[in-house]
């Protein structure tokens, strides 16, 4: 590994260090106590798109016993849908409904609130910092993700 890689390799560790980070602060401020699971499970579908029970839970990082329970709770909440599967009439897959995306949209917009005190003295360059870090990863993580999974 040369060395403007190893930096990147030190960069991208310290980023998803402090995102998770950043994250756990925003969530316990909210005073929500909701499962990050849950949101985990309607972010993967949202990006992803519908998908069985058991891609979904590799997708969230938990077992397939857990992930049902989450698709129960979601299921009652009426954030998701169960729509057939297309290449297996006997299967289900699980959709985000329309309520799911409105909660989803919801917290997010409440995490952001929470954390914009912190950076409310950015001045408008480091802001866009911020929103051109927030593309750059949109992008690569668009284009890219295949490449780490694998």
């Amino acid at each position: 590994m040369n060395e403007v890689n190893s930096e990147l390799s030190t960069i991208l560790g310290d980023l998803v260090s402090v995102t998770h980070r950043l994250t756990r602060l925003a969530a316990q401020a909210t005073g929500d106590s909701t499962s990050p699971a849950t949101w985990r499970t309607l972010s993967v579908l949202t990006s992803f798109g519908p998908m069985r029970l058991g891609e979904l839970a590799k997708h969230s990082r938990v077992s397939q016993p857990t992930m049902t329970k989450i698709v129960a709770n979601l299921n009652e909440l009426e954030w998701i849908k169960r729509i057939a599967d297309s290449t297996d009439a006997r299967a289900w897959q699980i959709a985000v409904a329309p309520k799911g995306q409105r909660a989803l949209a919801d917290w997010r917009d409440r995490l952001g609130s929470t954390l914009e005190p912190l950076f409310e003295e950015l001045d408008p360059d480091d802001v866009a910092v911020l929103q051109r870090t927030v593309d750059l990863l949109e992008c690569s993580i668009a284009v890219r993700s295949e490449v780490v999974a694998a």
